[in-house]
């Protein structure tokens, strides 16, 4: 009964929260900081109904430098009121194009100045690619990315996809990962109390100097980072 309850507000949420960021869209639209305005409009009620509890530990986030590619992983849908809390000031995510056509959210999603990608058509997911290399170079805007370019269910990290390290070398600037705890598989809907969740981040990666030679170890690199970052969290909410 509970679950169920909680199903029909989070829909009538998703919707009421759509509609406010369309209309701050139309106000104000394509500005880089509607993405994280947004994200609050989601997370923040979302938070409260699904009575989950979420310690952010995002200091070096908050702090970032004024252009960087930040990377996370990416357990489930839910993940939009997991880090819409903790989305930094001017701050876009990269989705994929057929994002737009999910009615409310797709028109927020664009007028908010995220970037679409059409992963079916190379040549313009080339040109997206080359945008963002310009943004992050000349607009103090950073970029948001789930590296693994699909949900892993609480799993083992995925494999990481090149197009954050192509970005982030391309365009000399850090890369700075974020991990959220393994929440998906340990998350009761039918109880009151849900969950405890952790979110932690890590210190940037510089990338300047570095080529296309040096992405796989750079990818590496930042897996491995965010692999034991996720362990220690799951062992800390374990032992709680």
């Amino acid at each position: 009964m509970l679950f169920a309850l909680r199903m029909l507000l989070m829909g009538l949420h998703f919707i009421l929260a759509g509609v406010l960021g369309v209309i701050l869209g139309l106000c104000r639209p394509f500005n880089p900081d509607n993405s994280r305005l947004c994200a609050r409009l989601y997370a923040l009620p979302a938070m409260c109904i699904l009575r989950l509890k979420v310690r952010a530990e995002v200091g070096g986030l908050m702090d970032k430098p004024a252009s960087c590619v930040i990377i996370a992983n990416h357990q489930s849908n839910y993940d939009l009121f997991v880090f819409g809390n903790v989305v930094p000031y001017r701050t876009v995510c990269i989705g994929k194009k057929s994002l737009k056509w999910v009615p409310l959210f797709g028109q927020l999603f664009w007028l908010a100045g995220n970037v679409l990608i059409d992963r079916g058509n190379a040549h313009k997911a080339r040109k997206s690619m080359l945008t963002t290399t310009h943004t992050l170079q000349h607009e103090d805007t950073s970029i948001w990315v789930f590296p693994e370019g699909t949900r892993n269910l609480g799993k083992e990290l995925l494999p990481f996809k090149k197009g954050a390290f192509q970005m982030a070398i391309a365009a000399g600037v850090p890369i700075v990962p974020v991990c959220v705890s393994n929440y998906i598989n340990h998350m009761r809907l039918n109880r009151w109390r849900s969950g405890n969740v952790l979110i932690r981040s890590l210190p940037a990666i510089p990338t300047a100097g570095l080529t296309m030679d040096d992405m796989p170890r750079l990818m590496a690199q930042c897996q491995e980072q965010m692999r034991e970052c996720i362990d220690a969290m799951d062992r800390q909410l374990q032992a709680a």
